[in-house]
């Protein structure tokens, strides 16, 4: 009953909050992304992550990290649970070191974010052919010059009751075509956060990351793939349950 009467004014809070240090940034990012270079890029990444920190911190939801951080000398695809709008703003707080993500197209259209979202997503038109192999072309020289790359393996929020989606293909072509190794991260508590049914269905409390061991592609083929894609299924599912039982606020 208290979090009903309480939760619009905590709503209004983070939106306010949100507002206000988004447009205080702006101008920063307009600076950092002009020529849209990958120097600019890593500003933009930078300013976010700080951003992202304290936003999370000034709303109430820290992000917490545990497991074994991977050495930060090796690039991963990283790949995550998506269950929540606050995903994208942990994933600056969760991935250790530079990173860029894979996104919709559409994301773009949005106004002031759409930009910001333009100067570190790699995009892509799933309806377009020309699209998707540009975006590969692209996330492979990120991952071989630049750093890491992020894909939400679920495609868009897990909306099932399970705990995870079936995956796409995406992530684990790209690994097994690159030859980089695959970092797997749960999100357990970020749907209790910010639930997917509704934008205004926030609440204060603990974001955990929790990186899991790396799944190694060196020598795997495309025939492998299948394979490959349900063994990181089944580590994360079974990490998901573990961190998730009993679990509801």
């Amino acid at each position: 009953m208290l979090r009903k009467v309480l939760q619009p004014f905590y709503t209004l809070y983070v939106l306010v909050t949100f507002v206000v240090s988004i447009l205080f940034c702006f101008p920063f990012f307009i600076l950092c992304g002009i020529g849209q270079t990958a120097r600019g890029r890593r500003l933009v990444y930078s300013i976010i992550r700080y951003w992202s920190k304290f936003f999370l911190a000034a709303i109430g939801m820290p992000v917490t990290i545990s497991g074994n951080r991977p050495p930060k000398d090796t690039r991963y695809v990283v790949v995550a649970n998506h269950i929540s709008y606050i995903d994208t703003f942990v994933i600056f707080q969760a991935i250790p070191g530079y990173f860029r993500p894979l996104g919709k197209k559409e994301v773009s259209k949005i106004p002031f974010i759409g930009f910001i979202y333009k100067q570190v997503v790699i995009m892509v038109d799933r309806n377009n052919i020309h699209s998707r192999a540009r975006s590969l072309r692209l996330l492979w020289r990120v991952l071989h010059h630049e750093g890491h790359i992020i894909i939400f393996p679920e495609g868009t929020f897990n909306e099932t009751g399970k705990p995870l989606k079936d995956f796409y293909d995406g992530a684990f072509r790209l690994a097994i075509n690159t030859q980089v190794p695959i970092l797997p991260i749960i999100f357990p508590d970020t749907q209790y956060r910010w639930h997917y049914s509704a934008w205004w269905k926030l609440w204060p409390g603990k974001n955990r990351a929790i990186y899991l061991t790396p799944v190694e592609v060196a020598g795997l083929t495309l025939d492998n793939l299948p394979a490959l894609k349900q063994e990181v299924y089944s580590l994360m599912e079974s990490e998901l349950l573990k961190y998730t039982k009993g679990q509801n606020t």
